[in-house]
């Protein structure tokens, strides 16, 4: 390859693959949490949960952002908003494991995910001796001495530290 053949002004990583990449790291992590909750059985507490919430937001701004913002500034109000998803979604993950150490009250409601929808009285009474409640104040799982909410928490730091940097790049070109 010549030295005309590379342009040093190209940046390897745009914008609008920054999006794409973060949308796509969220949808991993639901993919995720959605593999532990169906194949593994771990049924998510109240704070499991929300925590889901700023990565399906994220998944959808990612999408309309990669349709819709052709222009710089718009492709840098995406990444902006993603930045702020991110940080929602590492202070919920960083309040969860705060939670589940103790470090934290939890909330008075966290009983867990809702139980299927009964057919009968017969349904509805071995439902009600077999229901497990989730209590957001014990851990699942964990995986090197952190909980899913933790792991989602240095995930979500990793992508916010993703979307900053490009932000940071966008201006300094």
């Amino acid at each position: 390859m010549t030295s005309s053949a590379l342009d040093v002004r190209t940046p390897v990583i745009t914008p609008a693959r920054l999006i794409a990449l973060i949308g796509l790291c969220c949808l991993a992590l639901i993919a995720g949490a959605w593999f532990f909750e169906i194949v593994w059985g771990l049924r998510p507490c109240k704070l499991c949960l929300e925590q889901r919430l700023p990565h399906y937001a994220a998944m959808g701004l990612a999408a309309a952002g990669l349709v819709l913002a052709r222009s710089a500034w718009l492709q840098g109000l995406v990444l902006l908003g993603l930045a702020g998803l991110m940080a929602w979604s590492t202070g919920l993950g960083l309040y969860h494991s705060g939670v589940e150490w103790g470090w934290f009250v939890g909330p008075n409601d966290c009983g867990g995910a809702a139980a299927p929808v009964a057919a009968g009285v017969q349904d509805f009474m071995k439902q009600l001796q077999t229901t497990r409640v989730v209590a957001c104040s014990e851990a699942a799982w964990r995986f090197l001495g952190l909980s899913l909410a933790g792991w989602n928490a240095l995930a979500s730091l990793a992508l916010l530290g993703l979307a900053l940097g490009g932000l940071v790049r966008r201006r300094s070109a």
